[in-house]
């Protein structure tokens, strides 16, 4: 079994270092229905992967009801009229077939993986369509995933960097939907009616990206793609909510028992697709997105001791996303690790990164590339993101050669337009409390 898992690991690889060789050799069309569909064609290895993208991520939950897209993610698969959520686990194991998905502030993903044999696949595919196309959201499941949902909150609450991260995302976004996380109090007022409402107003073929890459024909995806979109929801005009607001720079600190300060700073910066991306990535690894090579690690972590880990990234969204530094560090070196953060960060955006920084920064972008393709589950990945977002057909093809493309210049010029000192956010949990010195 061993050398027959080495064998199988070997050939995935070869077969993803066949493409990145090549190219991405994306091919794309619009099924009948209106959903956009991604395809590459590998042939190594006997497998299909199906991801279903829709535009319903949590900025689209209801007011007072945060939490509706993820429940609505985690019942599709779990009960349909034909099939109970056992029945369908155990026509998945017969299948050795997998289906999973994922929530974010963005979008819904619905994924599954096959053989490729004809028989295997067919009733996998089947089984996939009827799961998006006609689930019963059943109120057991429901009350099951709501229980749950709440336990994980009511322990993520007592947690300092969970408390961070939503206090720091409140400020960010204030009114906008990127700012609302679950509470149990909008846990518990999800109905299944609510769930079945949003269903219908975001699961529609012109809300959908279906991305596949396997060892099948492009007839074959076509015939796939049209199966899994035919029969989803009508289309419906959900909107997205406006752009967030500008920040304003402030502090704020919140008590708590934890050993260390917990911090985020940070503001909205930047879209997915965002001509200054490349600019934005290769100048953050400098800054503190290449772990021990960054200036953060090097002037906080090295040369004074005050974090035992300091980064800081871009996060591109649908709508404008983040830039976030974050640390921790003792409650009482937090004020000295918070002046030495924003000087770093001052000076960088002053002065820049040196042109051989950025040239150390781009050799080891571009010498870690292949490793963001090496096996199908990242293509499917990268394509869902493509066709999501709307990226270029060449994006990955041409990647590293905007990464080798961008000058000190290009990056001083970026950071200027995404980052202002007069609008970044902080926050900080774990700060100095009564009985400290």
């Amino acid at each position: 079994m061993k050398i027959l898992l080495k064998i199988f690991a070997a050939t995935v690889l070869f077969a993803a270092s066949q493409i990145s060789l090549a190219g991405l050799p994306i091919q794309t069309w619009v099924t009948a229905s209106g959903a956009r569909v991604m395809f590459v064609q590998a042939d190594a290895i006997p497998m299909l992967d199906v991801q279903i993208d829709f535009d319903a991520g949590a900025r689209f939950d209801p007011p007072g009801k945060s939490g509706v897209a993820q429940l609505t993610q985690d019942l599709i698969g779990k009960g349909m009229p034909q099939m109970d959520e056992q029945q369908i686990e155990d026509r998945l194991a017969d299948l050795g077939a997998q289906m999973s998905g994922g929530a974010s502030m963005d979008r819904l993903s619905h994924t599954l993986r096959t053989l490729t044999d004809p028989a295997i696949r067919t009733a996998a595919i089947d089984l996939f369509a009827a799961a998006l196309q006609t689930p019963n959201f059943p109120e057991a499941v429901l009350a099951r995933e709501k229980t749950r949902r709440i336990a994980a909150l009511r322990e993520a609450n007592t947690q300092p960097d969970y408390i961070a991260q939503r206090r720091f995302y409140a400020l960010l976004y204030g009114a906008h939907p990127y700012a609302a996380e679950p509470t149990e109090q909008s846990v518990l007022a999800i109905t299944r009616a609510d769930i079945e409402n949003f269903y219908r107003q975001t699961h529609s073929a012109q809300r959908a990206v279906v991305s596949m890459i396997g060892a099948i024909s492009r007839s074959e995806a076509e015939a796939i793609a049209e199966q899994l979109t035919r029969t989803l929801p009508a289309a419906d005009a959900l909107s997205p909510p406006p752009a967030p607001e500008a920040t304003h720079a402030q502090v704020e600190r919140i008590a708590h028992p934890a050993q260390q300060s917990h911090i985020l700073i940070g503001m909205p910066a930047i879209v997915r697709g965002d001509p200054d991306y490349f600019a934005l990535l290769v100048g953050n690894h400098v800054l503190g997105g290449g772990g021990f090579v960054s200036r953060l690690m090097h002037e906080v972590r090295e040369k004074r001791g005050l974090a035992y880990s300091v980064y800081s990234y871009f996060a591109p969204m649908k709508q404008t996303g983040p830039f976030i530094i974050g640390l921790q560090t003792q409650r009482t070196q937090t004020d000295a690790a918070l002046q030495l953060v924003h000087q770093t960060l001052r000076d960088f955006l002053t002065r820049g990164p040196s042109a051989a920084e950025v040239k150390a920064a781009q050799n080891n972008l571009i010498g870690g590339f292949a490793l963001r393709i090496d096996n199908n589950h990242k293509i499917l990945e990268l394509l869902a993101s493509i066709g999501f977002y709307q990226l270029p057909l060449d994006y990955v093809d041409r990647w590293t050669e905007k990464i080798g493309a961008v000058t000190v210049a290009d990056i001083r010029a970026a950071f200027a337009r995404k980052v202002k000192a007069e609008q970044l956010v902080t926050v900080v949990v774990g700060t100095t409390v009564t009985g400290d010195k």
